[in-house]
């Protein structure tokens, strides 16, 4: 039996944190991964999907260089294939680098299924037996998967989740995207750029919900006019896979639902977190799943912990990540460390990015949430016209929601084309109020293009959470001084 002051079930962008904070404030940790350290976001999810966008960005460019005064000699074709390849490339770079930092920071990794067998006590089954590990406290941090149709599992053929979106078997020709959140916005403008006949269904009144009406309008326009279909207010009722690809009975918004064919359908419909088989239902509190924690991310058993996309939303890399640098620091001070001083997620300051094209991005409140909050808000928006046209990047908007008693910002919304780099403000506190200058490290979007291209990543100044969090003798390490988010 092993024995730790912190083991962290889960390596993903908010576990592998977790567990370089704690070792770094000198406690004894360990981590358990059942598949490749880095979990989902890494691996799976925001890394590779921003690989091939990238990819996708690239080929737009070169397709329109007519617009920017240039000509490219010859036909501009796509290797599905060789972008595949390339996003997995740079996948399996950055799980060598997590790999690297568990080693750097003496992090003992245990790779297999990891079930806990009381508040901090657990057992993995790997390729060696079994093993026993206990702790003086846990931290869960399985993440989520994607949500499958119930009348219509994925295949991984026809029928698809995001998984096997990355690496497709083929090149869709029809393909039918279900749910318009982050993840399906941004599968449908990937597979658009790369010459798809994209239709995507939204069960809801307009696409991107979650964000402001105006954003979701302008994204709207800007994705019809690349040749998308999008349907909003629709729903499919049945979905089959056939031997030629898949049908789909779909009901319009007001209209009747009719049958139609695709090569392949992507479900994209929200996530289901990990938390069965674990161990976890009697340790701690879960409503549909999602284990309930405190603002530091503490359950209902003494030295139990949860953090990250298993937890109540929203479901993004950073956010989990700084859970990650909190709850670390909140175990720490149990532990009798005075020197560090966690301060709990602020939800109303995390920033959300969708990287489709053109990109969409927020912070804070959209006008309809402030206004059941009960503030009393002012909304004032100003096009990117001549900007847009300048830079070759088109239209777009950048939109701020301000409370009206006493003139702070509720919410921050922007739309155009590299939109979480355009708008250096959507990274710094929307409370105006606040002076102390400095910006939580939970405000700091991830990934970006920057972070999957080497020689941009270069040139970036505002440093990823990875190495945030490696930063010594620099004061609080869950902040960083604003002035390190400027640029010239």
């Amino acid at each position: 039996m092993s024995n730790y002051d912190v083991i962290v079930l889960g390596s993903g962008p908010g576990g592998y944190v977790a567990a370089i904070r704690c070792a770094q404030l000198g406690l004894k940790t360990a981590i358990v991964e059942r598949e490749n350290l880095g979990g989902i976001c890494l691996n799976w999810g925001c890394i590779p999907t921003k690989a091939l966008l990238r990819s996708a960005e690239i080929l737009h460019y070169a397709q329109h260089a007519s617009d920017y005064g240039l000509k490219i000699a010859g036909a501009i074709e796509a290797d599905l294939e060789a972008v595949v390849k390339r996003s997995r490339g740079v996948a399996k770079q950055l799980n060598q680098g997590v790999t690297h930092l568990m080693k750097k920071n003496k992090i003992a990794v245990h790779m297999g299924e990891g079930t806990l067998t009381g508040p901090t006590s657990l057992t993995v089954k790997g390729e060696k037996g079994e093993e026993k590990l206990t702790a003086k406290h846990v931290i869960v941090a399985t993440g989520a998967r994607a949500r499958d149709l119930p009348f219509a599992p994925a295949d991984g053929k026809k029928i698809w989740t995001y998984r096997t979106a990355m690496t497709p078997p083929e090149m869709p020709k029809k393909l039918l995207v279900i749910g318009s959140g982050a993840i399906g916005i941004e599968f449908a403008s990937f597979y658009n750029d790369m010459g798809a006949d994209v239709t995507v269904v939204e069960m809801l009144d307009r696409i991107v919900p979650v964000e402001d009406k105006d954003v979701s309008a302008h994204l709207e326009k800007a994705l019809t006019k690349q040749g998308m279909t999008i349907m909003t207010g629709a729903g499919v009722e049945e979905l089959k896979a056939t031997g030629k690809g898949v049908t789909a009975k779909i009901k319009p918004k007001d209209g009747k639902a009719a049958e139609q064919e695709f090569t392949h359908c992507i479900v994209a419909i929200g996530i289901v977190p990990n938390t069965e088989n674990i161990g976890i239902d009697k340790l701690a509190d879960l409503d549909r799943g999602f284990i309930q924690i405190d603002p530091y991310g503490r359950t209902k058993s003494k030295g139990l912990w949860a953090i990250g996309d298993c937890t109540p939303g929203p479901w993004l890399a950073h956010k989990a990540s700084h859970e990650g640098v909190t709850t670390a620091e909140a175990i720490a001070q149990e532990l009798g460390n005075k020197d560090v001083h966690p301060h709990p997620l602020n939800r109303d300051a995390i920033p959300g990015c969708t990287y489709c094209h053109p990109q969409i991005a927020s912070v804070g409140l959209t006008e309809a949430k402030a206004k059941e909050a009960g503030y009393e808000v002012k909304v004032g928006m100003f096009p990117f016209i001549g900007k847009g046209h300048r830079t070759g990047r088109g239209r777009g908007l950048h939109q701020d929601c301000v409370r009206r008693q006493d003139r702070r910002i509720a919410g921050r919304a922007y739309g155009g084309r590299r939109g979480h780099r355009d708008d250096p403000g959507l990274h710094r506190r929307q409370d105006a109020g606040d002076h102390r200058g400095r910006a939580d490290a939970n405000r700091v979007p991830a990934p970006d293009h920057q972070r999957i291209d080497a020689r941009e990543r270069a040139r970036r100044l505002r440093p990823s959470i990875a190495h945030l969090i490696q930063w010594k003798g620099r004061g609080h390490t869950a902040t960083f001084p604003i002035r390190a988010t400027r640029r010239s």
